[in-house]
């Protein structure tokens, strides 16, 4: 194995990594919030959150670092207009993410809160939810088409 395949596995693997916990998220999050049960809720967000720092964060930074090496490695120029285009939507994805993850911290801690005093979900939790729904899909949509042009390099 050379250690041009090597890092392409590292590359591949993380962008596995990114789409299958970011779809896994999305579900078990849906899923609890469908239940409305506060207690199911609190659990769930409070792995979701665990999940995307351990997983999505730790493949979030490799993926810059193995495109570069790759970059490198195979001598393909920045100025490739599908390299290009895939950082835009790298920073895209970005700037949809981080936000995410602070409104998946405040989902937990307020249901959390609801659970604990036997309380319904406040307003707050619902409108977190709709925008963390929303913000899915031009981040998520960013890190398909990019896998996209990793695969077709037009």
């Amino acid at each position: 194995m050379t250690l041009y395949f090597a890092i392409k596995y590292l590359h591949v693997l993380g962008a596995i990594v990114i789409l299958g916990t970011g779809t896994g998220i999305a579900f078990f999050m849906l899923m609890a919030h469908r239940s409305r049960d506060t207690a199911l809720i609190a659990h769930t967000a409070g792995i979701v959150v665990i999940a995307d720092m351990l997983f999505t964060l730790t493949a979030v930074l490799l993926q810059p670092v193995t495109g570069f090496a790759l970059m490198m490695l195979s001598s393909t120029s920045f100025s490739e207009p599908w390299i290009i285009l895939s950082l835009g939507l790298y920073a895209v994805a970005g700037l949809f993410w981080v936000p995410v993850i602070f409104m998946q911290i405040e989902m937990r801690d307020l249901a959390r809160k609801a659970n604990a005093q036997d309380h319904p979900l406040p307003l707050r939790y619902s409108v977190l939810f709709r925008r963390w729904f929303l913000f899915g899909i031009p981040g998520f949509g960013s890190i398909m088409a990019i896998l996209w042009l990793m695969i077709a390099k037009p």
